[in-house]
């Protein structure tokens, strides 16, 4: 097999889900508006409805557009989360590039981009195409798959280059959630906390996702449907959020050397009605506080490799706040990864992995 000859460098394009560009209601309407319009991440409702209800209620409701007098759910939570450096998502993005940008070399172009506002995947990709690369491979910073964040970010990435004269190799990561170089760095942050036999209990807290896309992901035939299905991961459930979400537990419990009975995978931020994804994380917390009369607990959460709202806010204040309502006493967080030069390592060698060129007869 003959490989091209890159006379370009090699792009490459970090993307993370989003954030607002400010903590204003403007902008965290703006925000939830094109997120949550997306049909990929509201797959329930057709187009024109979901465009109805997230623009016309959800978005200016949460956000507090809609009543100026107020400040909204949303909105508040942002500003609680906004640093001097502004979102730790973006900020920890912008840093990550920076850092795999110098650890990569010459050879590549390196851009960050957010599925949601600024800075948006067709300014990136416009930018990479402008350097004339000879390649571009997309990495989404997300470790384990799932159609709402990683295949959005492939299916945005596609229709932008689908409409250019001229495409280069694209390269899409689908996911690395068993990566050994991502494992220790979230075993390492945890061993740095002290001993783990001080704590009741390990929960690995995840961002949860509705049963109905679970289910879409296998073709409804193992998903809810064979027993323990997330116990393994293999052929039929490869894609299976869910299942790459146990995965990366029982990789990071086995790097810590932790017994099954030690802890809990549980899924967060849960919206709607809908059947998500179980155990629900606040009801794990309620029932190790109340039931298993538990003081302390360690959380991981492993689906972020930055600081945001659904672990600064999300765990660090609102599910503390529970479990000491409900005789807790304190749930430590692990450090995301943020700007650790052990991740910043990890994603320079998995780039330099995916964007190593072999020739075979």
């Amino acid at each position: 097999m003959h490989v091209q000859k890159h006379f370009g460098k090699k792009g490459v394009l970090l993307v993370n889900l989003g954030t607002p560009d400010a903590p204003t209601r403007g902008a965290v309407n703006r925000y939830l508006g094109q997120f949550l319009t997306d049909g990929r991440v509201i797959d329930s409702l057709p187009g024109p409805a979901r465009q109805l209800l997230v623009r016309g209620i959800i978005a200016p409701v949460r956000s507090g557009l809609v009543n100026p007098f107020a400040l909204g759910g949303s909105t508040k939570l942002y500003k609680e989360l906004w640093t001097e450096n502004g979102s730790p998502l973006k900020y920890y993005g912008e840093v990550l590039t920076e850092r795999v940008a110098a650890e990569l070399g010459d050879e590549y172009a390196v851009r960050l981009a957010m599925r949601y506002q600024s800075p948006s995947i067709e300014s990136a990709l416009d930018e990479l195409l402008a350097e004339q690369v000879s390649s571009i491979t997309i990495f989404p910073l997300f470790p384990q798959y799932a159609s709402a964040t990683t295949g959005s970010v492939h299916q945005e990435v596609m229709r932008i280059l689908s409409r250019k004269e001229t495409i280069p190799n694209v390269n899409l990561i689908n996911s690395y959630y068993e990566h050994p170089a991502m494992i220790k760095v979230f075993a390492d942050n945890a061993r740095e906390m002290g001993d783990l036999d001080q704590y009741d209990h390990i929960i690995f807290s995840y961002h949860g996702l509705p049963q109905r896309q679970l289910k879409k992901a296998d073709n409804c035939n193992h998903c809810y449907v064979q027993q323990d299905c997330c116990s393994t991961i293999g052929r039929v459930n490869q894609f299976c959020y869910s299942a790459q979400c146990h995965a990366t537990t029982r990789a990071i419990a086995r790097e810590l050397g932790l017994p099954q009975d030690r802890y809990t995978t549980s899924f967060q931020s849960r919206l709607g009605f809908d059947d998500w994804a179980k155990p629900y994380t606040i009801d794990v917390l309620e029932e190790w506080a109340k039931e298993k009369n538990a003081k302390k607990l360690l959380c991981f959460s492993p689906a972020f490799v930055a600081d945001c709202l659904e672990t600064t806010i999300e765990i660090g204040l609102e599910y503390q706040e529970e479990f000491e309502e409900w005789g807790g006493e304190h749930i430590d967080l692990v450090p995301s990864l943020n700007d650790d030069p052990r991740w910043v390592g990890a994603v320079t060698d998995m780039i330099r992995a995916e964007t190593t060129e072999t020739v075979a007869g």
